[in-house]
């Protein structure tokens, strides 16, 4: 054993986990992609030829403490979708298609199985999402993580012609807004879904619970759910004013970021179905509503701000994508500054 080795350092089990995720990566793999993986960066010829104004797209983010819960129940492909899913999402909102995406994944000790095990949901993503996944680091650092423990990070690239980029500068009083399903937390809010359910509560990941119809492990590792095909689908077909994903702050913080300084969206209360697990946390941890809508997405993934004349329209062909939305409110003007939504 070399002293690296004897430091906490394996690189040849490093080599082993490159050589077996590789056929894993290239299922992602675009004609685009000019480079393998192990080199010192990825290479993507990037194609201009479609658009008019091309504008490169980028967004960065991890999966938070929901990566503890992964940890502790010893399930880990789920949080390589969430991963993807939180950076495309972003672009997605902008009208972006995903070009390419990077990984970096650090943890103190490599094991084979679990990282093994993230790379295949990564991958998932990506393929959802129809990105290539064209590179990424993978950093064994003992000492800055105990044994088990690791950390995730992504980095995206989309591409949109710039005369139609989606920023809500054309949202006015009188659109509708449409509200797409999550799949339930996504990656939001884990800090106090732990303290509640573990910490508090002293629940375990196995336990059953019946409004759930299976254990509450498994419904706090469901993944996070990826809306670019539906939404890639819907904006060569449909003029949208304004999208927001709804991640770490809810609708509270986030679609305020997408309405002009005149806006103002009323919100109508109980328009959509809440999955129960929102129910269960403000019930069992004494969660107040406005604290809800701060932390969590409450049963909605993305927003959509739409002409009235669309919205069912629009509606139809989300469910003919697959997913299931609700019409949630509506654009007025703003009555009070500083008051971007109304709850009525």
């Amino acid at each position: 054993m070399d002293l690296y080795q004897k430091a906490g350092v394996d690189v040849n089990l490093g080599n082993t986990f490159i050589d077996r995720i590789k056929p894993l990566i290239r299922q992602t793999f675009s004609p685009q992609v000019i480079t393998d993986i192990g080199g010192f960066s990825g290479l993507f010829r990037l194609d201009p030829s479609p658009y008019a104004e091309p504008v490169l797209v980028s967004s960065t983010d991890g999966v938070g403490t929901k990566l503890k819960v992964a940890q502790q129940v010893g399930e880990h492909r789920s949080v390589g979708i969430d991963l993807v899913a939180m950076s495309v999402n972003d672009i997605i909102v902008q009208g972006a298609r995903p070009l390419f995406f990077l990984d970096y994944l650090a943890t103190g000790r490599l094991d084979l199985e679990t990282q093994t095990a993230i790379i295949e949901g990564i991958v998932n993503g990506c393929r959802q999402a129809g990105c290539a996944l064209i590179g990424g680091e993978t950093a064994e650092m003992p000492g800055m993580y105990q044994a088990g423990e690791y950390d995730l990070a992504g980095f995206v690239v989309g591409i949109v012609d710039r005369k139609k980029i989606i920023d809500g500068s054309q949202v006015r009083p009188g659109d509708r807004i449409i509200g797409l399903a999550s799949s339930g937390l996504h990656s939001n809010g884990y800090s106090l879904v732990r303290k509640i359910f573990f910490d508090d509560l002293r629940m375990d990941p196995g336990e059953s619970i019946p409004e759930l119809n299976g254990t509450l492990g498994e419904e706090l590792l469901r993944p996070t759910r990826i809306y670019v095909p539906s939404i890639l689908s819907l904006v060569t077909e449909f003029p949208l004013k304004g999208m927001a994903h709804i991640t770490g702050g809810g609708i509270t913080d986030n679609l305020p970021r997408i309405l002009p300084a005149d806006c103002q969206a009323n919100i109508i209360k109980d328009s959509w179905e809440i999955p129960p697990i929102f129910s269960i946390i403000k019930r069992m941890g004494n969660v107040s509503e406005k604290e809800m809508r701060l932390v969590f997405n409450n049963g909605l993934g993305m927003i959509l701000i739409v002409p009235a004349a669309e919205i069912q329209a629009i509606s139809s062909r989300l469910r003919e994508l697959g997913e299931k939305c609700f019409s949630i409110g509506e654009i007025v003007p703003r009555t009070r500054p500083g008051t971007a939504i109304e709850w009525v």
